[in-house]
Protein backbone atom coordinates (compact mmCIF):
# COMPACT_ATOMS: atom_id res chain seq x y z
CA UNK A 1 0.00 0.00 0.00
CA UNK A 2 1.36 3.42 -0.99
CA UNK A 3 1.80 6.06 1.69
CA UNK A 4 1.89 8.85 -0.90
CA UNK A 5 -0.37 11.78 -0.08
CA UNK A 6 -2.83 12.44 -2.93
CA UNK A 7 -2.59 15.92 -4.40
CA UNK A 8 -5.40 18.08 -5.68
CA UNK A 9 -6.15 18.05 -9.41
CA UNK A 10 -8.13 21.03 -10.73
CA UNK A 11 -11.37 20.03 -12.49
CA UNK A 12 -11.11 20.64 -16.23
CA UNK A 13 -12.17 19.04 -19.49
CA UNK A 14 -10.01 19.16 -22.63
CA UNK A 15 -12.53 19.53 -25.44
CA UNK A 16 -12.00 18.42 -29.06
CA UNK A 17 -11.77 22.15 -29.87
CA UNK A 18 -8.94 22.55 -27.35
CA UNK A 19 -7.06 19.57 -28.83
CA UNK A 20 -7.26 21.11 -32.29
CA UNK A 21 -6.20 24.53 -30.95
CA UNK A 22 -3.12 23.03 -29.27
CA UNK A 23 -2.11 21.45 -32.58
CA UNK A 24 -2.64 24.72 -34.50
CA UNK A 25 -0.75 26.80 -31.93
CA UNK A 26 2.16 24.37 -31.97
CA UNK A 27 2.38 24.76 -35.75
CA UNK A 28 2.29 28.57 -35.52
CA UNK A 29 4.97 28.98 -32.83
CA UNK A 30 7.91 28.41 -35.18
CA UNK A 31 6.53 30.91 -37.69
CA UNK A 32 6.31 33.61 -35.04
CA UNK A 33 9.85 32.81 -33.91
CA UNK A 34 11.00 33.48 -37.47
CA UNK A 35 9.02 36.76 -37.43
CA UNK A 36 10.95 37.90 -34.35
CA UNK A 37 14.23 37.31 -36.19
CA UNK A 38 13.39 39.75 -39.00
CA UNK A 39 15.16 43.09 -39.33
CA UNK A 40 12.66 44.95 -37.15
CA UNK A 41 12.49 42.16 -34.57
CA UNK A 42 14.08 44.18 -31.77
CA UNK A 43 11.64 47.03 -32.29
CA UNK A 44 8.76 44.54 -32.49
CA UNK A 45 9.76 43.07 -29.13
CA UNK A 46 9.66 46.54 -27.57
CA UNK A 47 6.33 47.42 -29.19
CA UNK A 48 4.80 44.16 -27.99
CA UNK A 49 6.10 44.66 -24.45
CA UNK A 50 4.42 48.08 -24.42
CA UNK A 51 1.17 46.53 -25.69
CA UNK A 52 1.36 43.80 -23.05
CA UNK A 53 1.87 46.21 -20.14
CA UNK A 54 -0.70 48.70 -21.42
CA UNK A 55 -3.41 46.10 -22.02
CA UNK A 56 -2.90 44.16 -18.80
CA UNK A 57 -3.22 47.37 -16.76
CA UNK A 58 -6.06 48.76 -18.90
CA UNK A 59 -8.10 45.66 -18.09
CA UNK A 60 -7.75 46.70 -14.43
CA UNK A 61 -8.90 50.26 -15.13
CA UNK A 62 -5.62 52.08 -15.82
CA UNK A 63 -6.39 54.89 -18.31
CA UNK A 64 -2.88 55.66 -19.61
CA UNK A 65 -2.41 55.26 -23.37
CA UNK A 66 0.17 53.08 -25.11
CA UNK A 67 2.08 56.27 -25.94
CA UNK A 68 2.21 57.27 -22.28
CA UNK A 69 3.37 53.77 -21.30
CA UNK A 70 6.15 54.06 -23.89
CA UNK A 71 7.12 57.50 -22.54
CA UNK A 72 7.44 56.06 -19.03
CA UNK A 73 9.56 53.18 -20.36
CA UNK A 74 11.78 55.76 -22.08
CA UNK A 75 12.12 57.76 -18.87
CA UNK A 76 10.03 60.72 -20.02
CA UNK A 77 7.87 62.78 -17.66
CA UNK A 78 4.12 62.55 -18.19
CA UNK A 79 1.18 64.25 -16.50
CA UNK A 80 -1.18 61.58 -15.17
CA UNK A 81 -2.55 60.21 -11.87
CA UNK A 82 0.35 59.17 -9.61
CA UNK A 83 -1.11 55.72 -8.91
CA UNK A 84 -1.48 54.93 -12.62
CA UNK A 85 2.11 55.97 -13.31
CA UNK A 86 3.23 53.80 -10.39
CA UNK A 87 1.28 50.84 -11.82
CA UNK A 88 3.13 51.18 -15.13
CA UNK A 89 6.53 51.55 -13.49
CA UNK A 90 5.89 48.49 -11.34
CA UNK A 91 4.75 46.44 -14.33
CA UNK A 92 7.88 47.43 -16.27
CA UNK A 93 10.11 46.29 -13.37
CA UNK A 94 8.15 43.05 -13.00
CA UNK A 95 8.39 42.13 -16.69
CA UNK A 96 12.12 42.89 -16.52
CA UNK A 97 12.29 40.01 -13.99
CA UNK A 98 10.83 37.62 -16.59
CA UNK A 99 13.99 35.53 -17.07
CA UNK A 100 14.70 35.25 -13.35
CA UNK A 101 11.22 34.05 -12.38
CA UNK A 102 10.51 30.33 -12.10
CA UNK A 103 6.81 29.76 -12.94
CA UNK A 104 6.80 26.61 -10.79
CA UNK A 105 7.89 28.34 -7.55
CA UNK A 106 5.49 29.99 -5.12
CA UNK A 107 8.32 32.12 -3.70
CA UNK A 108 8.87 33.64 -7.14
CA UNK A 109 5.15 34.43 -7.40
CA UNK A 110 5.38 36.36 -4.13
CA UNK A 111 8.55 38.12 -5.28
CA UNK A 112 6.89 39.20 -8.53
CA UNK A 113 3.78 40.40 -6.68
CA UNK A 114 5.93 42.47 -4.33
CA UNK A 115 7.42 44.25 -7.34
CA UNK A 116 4.11 44.56 -9.20
CA UNK A 117 2.29 46.09 -6.22
CA UNK A 118 5.07 48.14 -4.59
CA UNK A 119 3.65 51.35 -3.08
CA UNK A 120 0.19 50.27 -4.29
CA UNK A 121 -0.75 47.68 -1.68
CA UNK A 122 0.15 47.42 2.00
CA UNK A 123 0.61 43.65 1.72
CA UNK A 124 2.63 43.53 -1.52
CA UNK A 125 4.43 40.20 -1.74
CA UNK A 126 2.13 38.50 0.79
CA UNK A 127 -1.06 36.50 0.48
CA UNK A 128 -4.22 38.27 1.57
CA UNK A 129 -5.35 38.09 5.19
CA UNK A 130 -9.01 38.90 4.58
CA UNK A 131 -11.88 37.94 2.35
CA UNK A 132 -12.19 39.24 -1.23
CA UNK A 133 -14.76 39.02 -3.98
CA UNK A 134 -15.18 40.03 -7.60
CA UNK A 135 -17.98 42.56 -8.01
CA UNK A 136 -19.83 44.18 -10.90
CA UNK A 137 -21.32 47.24 -9.28
CA UNK A 138 -22.99 45.93 -6.12
CA UNK A 139 -23.44 42.42 -7.53
CA UNK A 140 -20.95 39.79 -6.32
CA UNK A 141 -19.78 37.69 -9.25
CA UNK A 142 -17.41 35.51 -7.24
CA UNK A 143 -16.52 35.18 -3.57
CA UNK A 144 -12.99 33.83 -3.23
CA UNK A 145 -12.08 31.06 -0.75
CA UNK A 146 -11.28 32.12 2.86
CA UNK A 147 -7.83 33.66 3.38
CA UNK A 148 -6.84 30.83 5.72
CA UNK A 149 -7.03 28.36 2.81
CA UNK A 150 -5.03 30.41 0.30
CA UNK A 151 -1.50 29.07 1.10
CA UNK A 152 -2.69 25.46 0.87
CA UNK A 153 -4.67 26.06 -2.34
CA UNK A 154 -1.77 27.85 -4.03
CA UNK A 155 0.75 25.18 -2.97
CA UNK A 156 -1.55 22.47 -4.34
CA UNK A 157 -2.01 24.38 -7.59
CA UNK A 158 1.75 24.84 -8.06
CA UNK A 159 2.38 21.17 -7.28
CA UNK A 160 -0.15 20.20 -9.95
CA UNK A 161 1.34 22.68 -12.42
CA UNK A 162 4.81 21.21 -12.01
CA UNK A 163 3.87 17.51 -12.06
CA UNK A 164 0.85 17.28 -14.36
CA UNK A 165 1.46 15.37 -17.63
CA UNK A 166 -0.90 17.68 -19.55
CA UNK A 167 0.42 19.90 -22.34
CA UNK A 168 1.86 23.21 -21.10
CA UNK A 169 -0.69 25.12 -23.16
CA UNK A 170 -3.49 23.37 -21.26
CA UNK A 171 -1.74 23.71 -17.91
CA UNK A 172 -1.18 27.45 -18.44
CA UNK A 173 -4.91 28.03 -19.04
CA UNK A 174 -6.02 25.86 -16.11
CA UNK A 175 -3.53 27.64 -13.84
CA UNK A 176 -4.77 31.06 -14.98
CA UNK A 177 -8.39 30.19 -14.23
CA UNK A 178 -7.65 28.51 -10.87
CA UNK A 179 -5.43 31.41 -9.84
CA UNK A 180 -8.23 33.90 -10.48
CA UNK A 181 -10.67 31.63 -8.63
CA UNK A 182 -8.42 31.49 -5.55
CA UNK A 183 -7.68 35.25 -5.77
CA UNK A 184 -4.66 34.86 -3.47
CA UNK A 185 -3.86 38.57 -3.12
CA UNK A 186 -5.83 41.55 -1.84
CA UNK A 187 -5.04 43.36 -5.12
CA UNK A 188 -3.22 42.66 -8.39
CA UNK A 189 -4.67 39.21 -9.04
CA UNK A 190 -5.63 39.89 -12.65
CA UNK A 191 -2.27 41.25 -13.80
CA UNK A 192 -0.40 38.53 -11.88
CA UNK A 193 -2.55 35.76 -13.39
CA UNK A 194 -1.86 36.99 -16.92
CA UNK A 195 1.86 37.42 -16.23
CA UNK A 196 2.10 33.90 -14.78
CA UNK A 197 0.41 32.31 -17.77
CA UNK A 198 2.97 34.08 -19.96
CA UNK A 199 5.78 32.71 -17.77
CA UNK A 200 4.40 29.16 -18.00
CA UNK A 201 4.12 29.45 -21.78
CA UNK A 202 7.70 30.73 -21.84
CA UNK A 203 8.77 27.25 -20.80
CA UNK A 204 7.14 25.98 -24.01
CA UNK A 205 8.77 28.60 -26.24
CA UNK A 206 10.65 31.87 -25.61
CA UNK A 207 8.42 33.66 -28.14
CA UNK A 208 5.70 33.97 -25.50
CA UNK A 209 7.72 36.64 -23.69
CA UNK A 210 6.98 38.94 -26.62
CA UNK A 211 3.50 37.82 -27.66
CA UNK A 212 0.94 40.40 -26.44
CA UNK A 213 -1.91 38.02 -25.61
CA UNK A 214 -3.12 40.61 -23.08
CA UNK A 215 -3.86 42.92 -26.01
CA UNK A 216 -6.46 40.56 -27.47
CA UNK A 217 -7.84 39.77 -24.01
CA UNK A 218 -8.30 43.54 -23.52
CA UNK A 219 -10.04 43.80 -26.91
CA UNK A 220 -12.33 40.91 -25.93
CA UNK A 221 -12.63 41.67 -22.24
CA UNK A 222 -16.29 40.77 -21.89
CA UNK A 223 -15.69 37.33 -23.45
CA UNK A 224 -12.79 36.87 -21.01
CA UNK A 225 -15.06 37.43 -18.03
CA UNK A 226 -17.84 35.37 -19.63
CA UNK A 227 -15.45 32.42 -20.03
CA UNK A 228 -14.48 32.68 -16.35
CA UNK A 229 -18.16 32.84 -15.36
CA UNK A 230 -19.05 29.83 -17.54
CA UNK A 231 -16.20 27.82 -16.05
CA UNK A 232 -17.26 28.74 -12.52
CA UNK A 233 -20.86 27.76 -13.24
CA UNK A 234 -19.72 24.36 -14.55
CA UNK A 235 -17.01 23.89 -11.89
CA UNK A 236 -14.81 23.02 -14.89
CA UNK A 237 -12.31 25.37 -16.53
CA UNK A 238 -12.97 23.89 -19.99
CA UNK A 239 -14.71 27.04 -21.36
CA UNK A 240 -11.83 29.21 -20.17
CA UNK A 241 -9.30 26.84 -21.77
CA UNK A 242 -11.12 27.12 -25.10
CA UNK A 243 -11.26 30.92 -24.86
CA UNK A 244 -7.60 31.45 -23.94
CA UNK A 245 -6.27 28.99 -26.52
CA UNK A 246 -8.33 30.77 -29.16
CA UNK A 247 -6.82 34.11 -28.08
CA UNK A 248 -3.30 32.67 -28.18
CA UNK A 249 -3.84 31.28 -31.69
CA UNK A 250 -5.38 34.53 -32.93
CA UNK A 251 -2.49 36.54 -31.49
CA UNK A 252 0.06 34.29 -33.18
CA UNK A 253 -1.72 34.53 -36.53
CA UNK A 254 -2.21 38.28 -36.40
CA UNK A 255 1.41 39.07 -35.59
CA UNK A 256 3.09 36.96 -38.25
CA UNK A 257 4.79 38.89 -40.99
CA UNK A 258 3.08 42.03 -39.72
CA UNK A 259 5.08 45.16 -40.55
CA UNK A 260 5.29 47.82 -37.84
CA UNK A 261 3.72 50.35 -40.21
CA UNK A 262 1.01 49.63 -42.73
CA UNK A 263 1.61 50.97 -46.23
CA UNK A 264 -1.21 51.55 -48.67
CA UNK A 265 -0.37 50.83 -52.36
CA UNK A 266 0.05 54.10 -54.30
CA UNK A 267 -1.18 55.96 -51.25
CA UNK A 268 -4.81 55.29 -52.20
CA UNK A 269 -6.93 54.25 -49.22
CA UNK A 270 -9.18 51.25 -49.71
CA UNK A 271 -12.51 52.28 -48.24
CA UNK A 272 -15.87 50.62 -48.01
CA UNK A 273 -18.92 52.90 -48.36
CA UNK A 274 -19.80 54.49 -44.99
CA UNK A 275 -17.44 52.07 -43.29
CA UNK A 276 -13.99 51.97 -41.72
CA UNK A 277 -11.05 52.09 -44.17
CA UNK A 278 -9.43 48.69 -44.66
CA UNK A 279 -5.93 50.00 -43.97
CA UNK A 280 -7.00 51.32 -40.56
CA UNK A 281 -8.46 47.92 -39.67
CA UNK A 282 -5.30 46.23 -40.93
CA UNK A 283 -3.19 48.45 -38.65
CA UNK A 284 -5.13 47.29 -35.59
CA UNK A 285 -5.85 43.56 -35.89
CA UNK A 286 -6.20 43.34 -32.11
CA UNK A 287 -9.40 45.41 -32.17
CA UNK A 288 -12.67 43.55 -31.80
CA UNK A 289 -15.33 44.05 -34.50
CA UNK A 290 -17.41 45.91 -31.94
CA UNK A 291 -14.75 48.66 -31.74
CA UNK A 292 -15.22 49.38 -35.45
CA UNK A 293 -19.01 49.46 -35.00
CA UNK A 294 -18.55 52.04 -32.24
CA UNK A 295 -16.38 54.11 -34.61
CA UNK A 296 -18.99 53.94 -37.38
CA UNK A 297 -21.70 55.25 -35.04
CA UNK A 298 -19.43 58.10 -33.89
CA UNK A 299 -18.78 58.98 -37.54
CA UNK A 300 -22.53 59.16 -38.13
CA UNK A 301 -23.04 61.39 -35.06
CA UNK A 302 -19.95 63.12 -33.65
CA UNK A 303 -21.89 64.09 -30.51
CA UNK A 304 -22.78 60.51 -29.62
CA UNK A 305 -22.53 59.57 -25.95
CA UNK A 306 -21.45 56.17 -24.69
CA UNK A 307 -25.01 55.45 -23.55
CA UNK A 308 -26.39 56.31 -27.00
CA UNK A 309 -23.87 54.05 -28.72
CA UNK A 310 -24.36 51.28 -26.16
CA UNK A 311 -28.12 51.36 -26.63
CA UNK A 312 -27.80 50.97 -30.41
CA UNK A 313 -25.24 48.17 -30.16
CA UNK A 314 -26.81 46.40 -27.20
CA UNK A 315 -23.73 46.66 -24.97
CA UNK A 316 -22.98 48.43 -21.68
CA UNK A 317 -21.70 52.01 -21.30
CA UNK A 318 -18.54 50.56 -19.74
CA UNK A 319 -17.79 48.46 -22.81
CA UNK A 320 -18.42 51.43 -25.13
CA UNK A 321 -16.02 53.56 -23.08
CA UNK A 322 -13.41 50.81 -23.34
CA UNK A 323 -13.67 50.76 -27.14
CA UNK A 324 -13.62 54.57 -27.30
CA UNK A 325 -10.44 54.53 -25.19
CA UNK A 326 -8.85 52.10 -27.66
CA UNK A 327 -9.81 54.27 -30.63
CA UNK A 328 -8.49 57.38 -28.89
CA UNK A 329 -5.21 55.74 -27.86
CA UNK A 330 -4.70 54.58 -31.44
CA UNK A 331 -5.03 58.17 -32.65
CA UNK A 332 -8.18 57.40 -34.65
CA UNK A 333 -10.50 59.77 -32.77
CA UNK A 334 -10.03 62.80 -30.53
CA UNK A 335 -12.35 64.46 -28.02
CA UNK A 336 -12.87 68.16 -28.63
CA UNK A 337 -14.37 69.96 -25.64
CA UNK A 338 -15.93 68.58 -22.47
CA UNK A 339 -18.34 65.73 -21.89
CA UNK A 340 -21.45 67.90 -22.02
CA UNK A 341 -20.87 70.16 -25.03
CA UNK A 342 -17.94 68.51 -26.77
CA UNK A 343 -17.80 66.31 -29.86
CA UNK A 344 -15.69 63.60 -31.45
CA UNK A 345 -13.22 64.46 -34.20
CA UNK A 346 -12.22 61.67 -36.59
CA UNK A 347 -8.45 61.93 -37.10
CA UNK A 348 -7.97 58.91 -39.38
CA UNK A 349 -10.47 58.32 -42.20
Amino acid sequence: MSNAVPHYTPPFTVSPKAINLVAEISAQIERYAIRLEQSDGLRLRKVNRIKTIHSSLAIEGNTLSEGQVEDIINGKHIVAPIREIQEVRNAIKTYELYHSLNPFKVDDLLRAHKTMMEALSDDAGRFRSGGVGVFEGKRCLHMAPPASRVPMLINDLFYWLQHSPDHLLIRSCVFHYEFEFIHPFSDGNGRMGRLWQSLILGRLSPIFEYLPIENLVFANQQQYYDAIAQSSAKADSGPFIDFMLTEILNTLKQHQGEPLTVKVPNGVPNKVPNGVPDEIKAAHPEFADMAWQVLELIKLNDRSTSSMVGEKLGISDRMVRKYILQLRDAGIIERIGGNRYGYWKIIKE
